[in-house]
């Protein structure tokens, strides 16, 4: 089953975050478990068929990763107020304006928004974390570069607690009263785990630039608890790294 690539950048170019997300509210029901969950998503329409055949979807198990003499990518995000939605399946916030960007090998990609997935979707040596944060760029000229920061609990963040103190309980937007600085969701350490993969929710597109900061976040137990009691679970299944080249980055 064929995946129109480029009909599939020009949905994306102008609503790049998690389309599929958005796109499968419109036309197929999808979940995280049970009916409807990771095993039947290639089957629900036809748009989504990578998710069930693609070879290089994600999220995958950070392992075996070869050293590379180069830095993940350049942030230059740009404090928001965040419109903060309860999509039905994550609490994402999305740019309001200019967000800033993120460049990486000459290319330049504007920050749209970023959500959130417990436990984390990426695992290291096998290991999962609490939660993991999603930052999502998108190039003019198509693809995507996603930022991955796995998050554990430990010491307050201001960032998180902004966003799950706006977050909408049930399907709905909140506009952020002040605005928050996105930066404040990154570790300090910036050591990152690259590969090529996909958005992790349908329809799958095999479109994303990864790069995964391997140290970890701390963020306040009860923020963990609030998003837990939105969406307990909502993380998708490990997928083969198949003959992809995974790299680690200073």
């Amino acid at each position: 089953m064929k995946i129109n690539r480029r009909t599939l950048l020009a949905g994306l170019a102008a609503c790049p975050v998690c389309a599929g997300a958005a796109r499968a509210a419109d036309q197929a029901h999808w979940t995280y478990e049970g009916h409807g969950g990771p095993q039947e998503w290639g089957k629900l329409e036809q748009g989504f068929a990578a998710c069930a055949v693609g070879t290089q979807q994600s999220p995958i198990n950070l392992e075996g990763a070869v050293r590379a003499e180069s830095a993940g990518p350049v942030l230059a995000w740009k404090p928001l107020a965040y419109k903060v939605v309860n999509n039905g399946h994550t609490i994402q916030a999305d740019v309001t304006g200019d967000g800033g960007t993120a460049t990486q090998g000459g290319k330049t990609y504007a920050l749209k928004q970023f959500h959130f997935h417990a436990p984390s979707e990426h695992a290291i040596d096998g290991q999962r974390t609490a939660m993991e944060a999603h930052f999502v760029h998108a190039a003019p000229e198509g693809g995507l570069l996603v930022v991955g920061v796995f998050m554990k609990p430990g010491a307050a963040n201001a960032a998180f607690s902004s966003v799950m103190a706006a977050a909408p309980r049930k399907p709905g937007e909140k506009v952020m009263g002040a605005p928050v600085d996105p930066a404040g969701l990154l570790p300090a350490a910036r050591g990152t785990y690259r590969y090529e993969g996909s958005l992790t929710t349908p329809p799958c597109s095999e479109i994303v630039d990864w790069n995964v900061l391997a140290s970890p976040l701390e963020v306040a137990q009860a923020d963990i608890d609030a998003f837990r009691a939105i969406f307990p679970m909502n993380a998708r299944p490990l997928q083969a790294v198949n003959r992809r080249f995974l790299l680690r980055l200073n």
